[in-house]
């Protein structure tokens, strides 16, 4: 494994274990404003897109003005509403420690806006750990490169040194779109064939698995 110098984490999905919740805020939304209620896949396609351009895939349909209120119901369902719980995946935060007491610099590339990053952030005591953080509503949406080109310009640090971690196809294209490396993880969305479709260096099933990868072979 190549020994990099900054890794780029995606969060839903990857370190959190939040993907339940999007869903289940994002149906009971639709159900709030009468519209169809989509299916959970339809849902978890769309995690890691920013949260215009994810409504306007489930519900293409929609007037502009409905995609602002559907926006207010999620966000409403998952900050309020729902208690569907959502923990840091085993190994995250013991990952994180491990990872900063190496030179290493990490990064969180995400489709959250910033105010949902901010407080995840408090909620986990994890915002320390971190030298970047780009979101979907100061940057351009997953799988444009953007977020990662920010991350890269902002630390001075060249594609071939970075590696992004992602659980959804989604991740895996901002990377190879970025032309940074990426790394896989199969216990978010999406499924270790989709994401073998983007040439990842490896695709993982534990973030235990994935420290044996990046500090042990550092």
């Amino acid at each position: 494994m190549h020994q990099y110098k900054l890794i780029i984490f995606d969060w839903d999905g990857t370190l959190m274990d939040s993907v339940a919740r999007i869903v289940s805020s994002m149906r009971s939304a639709a159900v709030d404003l009468a519209l169809d209620i989509p299916s959970s896949e339809q849902v978890k396609s769309i995690i890691g897109m920013s949260l215009p351009q994810a409504i306007k895939q489930i519900f293409p349909l929609i007037t502009p003005e409905q995609v602002q209120q559907v926006k207010q119901r999620y966000k409403m369902h998952y900050v309020e509403l729902d208690n569907t719980p959502t923990p840091l995946f085993e190994h995250a935060y013991t990952l994180l420690e491990q990872l900063n007491q190496t030179d290493k610099l990490l990064a969180v590339a995400t489709g959250k806006g910033r105010e949902g990053l901010e407080r995840v952030f408090a909620a986990t005591s994890t915002k320390h750990f971190f030298h970047s953080s780009k979101c979907a509503d100061e940057s351009l949406s997953k799988p444009d490169p953007h977020m990662v080109n920010l991350i890269l310009a902002e630390l001075n640090v060249a594609a071939e040194h970075a590696v992004v971690i992602g659980d959804t196809v989604h991740d895996m294209a901002m990377a190879k779109n970025a032309g940074v490396d990426r790394i896989g993880v199969t216990f978010g969305v999406d499924e270790r064939e989709k994401l073998m479709a983007y040439q990842p260096r490896a695709v993982v099933d534990s973030l235990a698995e994935l420290s044996l990868l990046l500090i042990e072979n550092s």
